[in-house]
């Protein structure tokens, strides 16, 4: 009797082909486990500048978290925290950027406002973008003093890196809200635009935000430094809208904040928001104001200075960055009247 010999039939291209991605999905899946697992062994929420690690709420007997107030009475609302983003003007060592924020992670709400670097404070020389002269922190201190309300923590960013974040999301498209022309060639600063709907690379970008006021040959324009801000706060949630539609180019946006930004965050710290700010509506969750004020005035010999209107100031306070649940009241804050 013959012997029968079985052969094997070879699989087909196709079958070859999808054994191959069966095993690079069970790869790939493996990396990705083991990335959420170190991310979520890594990240761990901020402190606040009241010491609460997790803004306001405390473990109970009961394992529940409970509100606990502060040294002052006052309680923290529920994973909130304020920051200070600021930027240099590169030439004199002052503030040229000043803006607190604060992050609702709970309710997804962001408060973005803008302190006109002249505005006045208690210590001499009386403006606030001088304090940047000792580092973020005495501006920190300076911030929390006028609008009494806790800093938790500051995030600077050098020129470098806002031109390359902006180019790194291939620019934006921008309103340029006047015509725009200067020349400060001590800085080799250049600053030539239409008003009008343009495209801005890096460079652009950041000129249009350090642009204060035309040649003295050129015919000016009614531009005021809280325009400028306006401005500034625009452009900032253009480049926030391009940053969160390209999430795949997280790897460039992380070398970025490693090259350029100076902050107290920790890196566990900074993979926490991660996860909260991936799912955030920039149309809904973003709010943005400008503390109004008189930059007109003299104080003590110092001019032009920018005096804040104190009511006015309040109210934005406690509609954006007040982290509490209760209001501040203008005793707790220390706006200068001259």
């Amino acid at each position: 009797m013959a012997k029968r010999v079985m052969r094997r039939t070879r699989p087909s291209p196709l079958a070859r082909l999808g054994r191959v991605l069966y095993r690079l999905l069970v790869a790939l899946s493996a990396v990705i486990v083991v990335l959420y697992l170190a991310v979520t062994f890594i990240s761990q929420p901020p402190s606040t500048a009241d010491g609460n690690e997790a803004a306001g709420v405390l473990p109970s007997d009961s394992g529940a978290g409970v509100q606990q107030p502060d040294a002052n009475g006052r309680v923290r609302k529920e994973k909130t925290w304020t920051f200070l983003l600021a930027a240099s003007d590169q030439a004199s060592g002052n503030a040229d950027t000043i803006m607190v924020g604060m992050y609702d992670t709970i309710n997804q709400k962001v408060g973005l406002v803008s302190i006109p670097r002249d505005t006045l404070i208690a210590k001499k020389p009386y403006k606030i973008n001088s304090m940047y002269h000792g580092g973020p922190e005495p501006l920190m201190e300076a911030v929390s003093d006028l609008l009494g309300i806790p800093i938790d923590h500051y995030v600077t960013i050098d020129i470098g890196g806002f031109k390359a974040l902006v180019d790194a999301v291939d620019g934006i498209d921008f309103e340029v809200p006047v015509d725009m022309s200067y020349d400060d060639p001590m800085q080799d600063l250049h600053i030539h635009f239409s008003a009008g709907m343009t495209h801005l690379d890096g460079q652009e970008a950041m000129e249009v935000c350090r642009f204060r006021h035309n040649n003295s040959w050129e015919e000016q324009v009614a531009y005021s430094d809280v325009e400028r801000t306006q401005t500034q706060q625009a452009v900032l949630s253009a480049i926030a809208g391009k940053v969160l539609s390209n999430p795949h180019k997280l790897g460039e946006y992380i070398q970025i904040f490693y090259d350029y930004v100076e902050t107290d965050l920790s890196l566990g710290n900074v993979l926490w928001f991660a996860e909260p700010a991936v799912g955030f509506e920039l149309s809904t969750g973003l709010s943005t104001a400008t503390l109004p004020g008189d930059g007109t005035v003299t104080y003590k010999g110092y001019t032009y200075c920018y005096e804040l209107y104190p009511e006015e100031t309040l109210e934005i306070i406690n509609e954006m960055i007040n982290p509490y649940t209760t209001p501040i009241t203008l005793d707790m804050t220390n706006i200068i009247q001259s």
